[in-house]
């Protein structure tokens, strides 16, 4: 019997879908034998990080559609070294394609995160110093941490989500979960997500 829901560490260079036209990129079927499971939300090619996975509609529904403004949790690595002055813009929100974000939580992470390494490596330039911040946005426009980041002047190298709050007792989390792996969700976890979509 396969699970309704999942959680999935989706790695980098992987397709957010289960076919690629194309035929040349990896997809989530390469990672999860279940049949009919949908993401919630997406996560680009390039970003790595907890994806959830659903054959309940609405549930899906309830869980991505921007008005229910959940929070999402992101380690993002950045070139530069940010200051607290440089990071306030975020909090505030940044204009972006002519949309102005909503105001995001951001802090700097100091020490750096311990984060599973990535296939590829990021590029490494010594003169360029490297940092860690971790963003709390409750929406999700398309790459908006990126857009969000290069419109401060401290464009994202790389790109993981560690958390989704889906509500206000129960936040979803990579916790121990390796690149490329997934977990069904526990009983605990699926009871308080069907209060949510019925």
């Amino acid at each position: 019997m396969f699970p309704d829901t999942i959680l999935f560490y989706k790695p980098y260079g992987v397709l957010c879908q289960f076919t690629d036209p194309d035929q040349r990129r990896s997809t989530l079927k390469d990672f999860i034998p279940i049949p009919d499971l949908y993401p919630v939300g997406r996560l680009d090619f390039d970003s790595e990080g907890l994806l959830l996975l659903t054959r309940q509609g609405r549930l899906q529904h309830r869980l991505a559609h921007p008005r229910f403004a959940q929070p999402r949790t992101y380690w993002a690595q950045v070139e530069g070294s940010p200051q607290e002055s440089g990071l306030q813009p975020l909090r505030e929100g940044v204009l972006i394609q002519n949309y102005r974000t909503r105001p995001a939580q951001v802090r700097l992470l100091d020490p750096a995160p311990e984060v599973p390494p990535r296939d590829p490596p990021i590029r490494y330039r010594k003169t360029v110093p490297t940092a860690w911040l971790e963003l709390v946005l409750t929406e999700g426009k398309n790459r908006q941490v990126r857009r969000m980041s290069a419109a401060v002047g401290f464009p994202t190298l790389r790109l993981i989500r560690v958390a989704h709050r889906v509500s206000s007792d129960l936040e979803l989390n990579l916790e121990e979960l390796p690149p490329g792996e997934w977990r069904a969700l526990t009983e605990q976890e699926n009871v308080q997500l069907t209060r949510l979509a019925f």
